[in-house]
């Protein structure tokens, strides 16, 4: 069994930026968050160009020399790069820099390591670390041998730097064996979701665009949230019941990133299957961070290289910061393509209730329905579905409704309770086309 130990950060690091102009520059405000996250104490931020990445130490000997040189002056423990190294570049910087040296994805690693708190999350943060620890087993920096815990050690920890390869592969195929067993578990639980006609909508964004602070309120739940980056890792699912539509299942998943390498990704996959499977995608995000367009695009990528061919809705929360109204647009009549609102406010949320219920129900239509006292439970269905819009009774005590739905959804009520659809809606049952053979009743 994997051992973790957690440390409580606090480390006095180093953060290496590094603009490689044949790669994708990383935001330095969101390196500087990430390393915050993991509980780094950053002292000294160097900014290196670079026209192509060095060979052997990835910013070239003789900037690691100057780097080495900060090292001791600040009594540097760890240094962080934000760009992917190699096993090869992390052992000859650490011989350099004489102290350790972790890369972007060993530092997101360590974020995982660290919000972790279900057992299919850390299962899943275990099997990344080991693969990621696996090729960086041997020559490793004589001093860290010993280490306890630290930034880039937590989750498998001290053990697994001083395990062979061999029994790093006997335990990564346990991890992979519990994590299909777990996978197993949610394709069973979509399959009796599917078959009981309940639709499942996710909500999907950039770590930090309000994910959970939404789900919150819309599922009327207490999920973990916060202002950091990866405060969500685990999926989260709760059934409700939304106006208009019924029983839905919300589901709030882990948070992206940009240059989210795809071992990552893989990782991670069992946890994003729930975006594959999903009914409608609510892409959350930040609209008030300046580098919106490229949140979105990093969030898009993710999905299409797990391969997402999935409704979405973009909703552009911290209106209440940005400054937007709230608003519907629309990408075709009655086809929502944005909604702007705040999770924090409160701002918009009736609308984003609305675009929801659109892209899952169709055109929303007002009718006028007259039932007989028998017809009760139609009335009591409509009222659970939170429609009905006013009621009063006629001169022969029929109950006169005004509602407001999805024509669909309404033929769908009639005919599983086998009430006559000409006397419940009049001269408007004629735009009804659909047989009663289409339900399962």
């Amino acid at each position: 069994m994997v051992s973790i130990e957690q440390h409580q950060g606090g480390e006095n690091t180093l953060l290496v930026n590094v603009t490689v102009q044949l790669l994708e520059d990383v935001d330095v405000e969101e390196f500087q968050l990430l390393a915050k996250s993991a509980g780094a104490e950053i002292l000294e931020i160097v900014s290196v160009p670079r026209v192509k990445p060095d060979a052997k130490f990835f910013i070239g000997s003789g900037k690691a020399e100057e780097i080495a040189e900060r090292v001791k002056i600040l009594e540097i423990d760890l240094v962080i790069f934000n760009h992917a190294l190699s096993p090869a570049q992390k052992r000859n910087l650490e011989k350099v820099l004489e102290c350790r040296v972790i890369d972007r994805t060993g530092l997101i690693l360590d974020i995982f390591a660290l919000r972790a708190r279900t057992h299919e999350g850390k299962l899943q943060v275990e099997l990344a670390q080991l693969e990621y620890l696996s090729s960086r087993l041997v020559g490793s920096f004589a001093s860290l041998s010993r280490q306890k815990g630290g930034i880039g050690l937590r989750g498998p920890g001290e053990s697994q730097l001083e395990t062979d390869r061999r029994l790093l592969q006997i335990r990564m195929g346990q991890l992979k064996a519990k994590l299909e067993k777990v996978r197993q578990t949610r394709i069973q639980g979509r399959a009796a979701r599917k078959k009981a006609d309940i639709p499942t909508v996710s909500l999907v964004g950039y770590t930090n665009a309000g994910k959970s602070t939404l789900f919150n309120i819309l599922a009327g739940s207490d999920v973990y949230a916060a202002d950091q980056l990866f405060a969500t890792l685990d999926p989260t699912l709760r059934h409700l019941t939304w106006d208009g539509i019924g029983t839905l299942v919300l589901a709030d998943t882990v948070g992206f990133v940009r240059n989210l390498s795809h071992s990552l990704v893989e990782s991670f996959k069992a946890t994003l299957e729930e975006t594959l499977e999903a009914t409608l995608l609510l892409h959350v995000i930040d609209s008030s961070s300046p580098d919106v367009l490229e949140q979105i695009d990093a969030v898009e990528s993710v999905l299409k290289e797990i391969g997402v061919e999935v409704p979405i809705l973009r909703v552009y929360n911290k209106i209440d910061r940005s400054g937007e109204a709230e608003k519907i647009i629309y990408a075709a009549p009655n086809l929502p393509d944005r909604v702007y609102v705040s999770a924090h406010s409160g701002q918009g949320l009736n609308l984003l209730r609305q675009a929801v219920q659109e892209c899952l129900m169709g055109q929303l239509q007002n009718f006028e329905l007259k039932l007989k006292p028998q017809y009760g439970k139609l009335r009591t269905q409509l009222y659970n579905l939170n429609v009905i819009q006013s009621e009063q009774y006629d001169e022969q005590g029929n109950l006169i409704l005004n509602i407001q739905i999805a024509p669909h959804k309404l033929q769908e009520l009639i005919y599983r309770l086998n009430l006559p659809l000409d006397e419940i809606l009049g001269e408007r049952a004629s735009q009804f086309k659909r047989p009663l053979e289409a339900f399962e009743l």
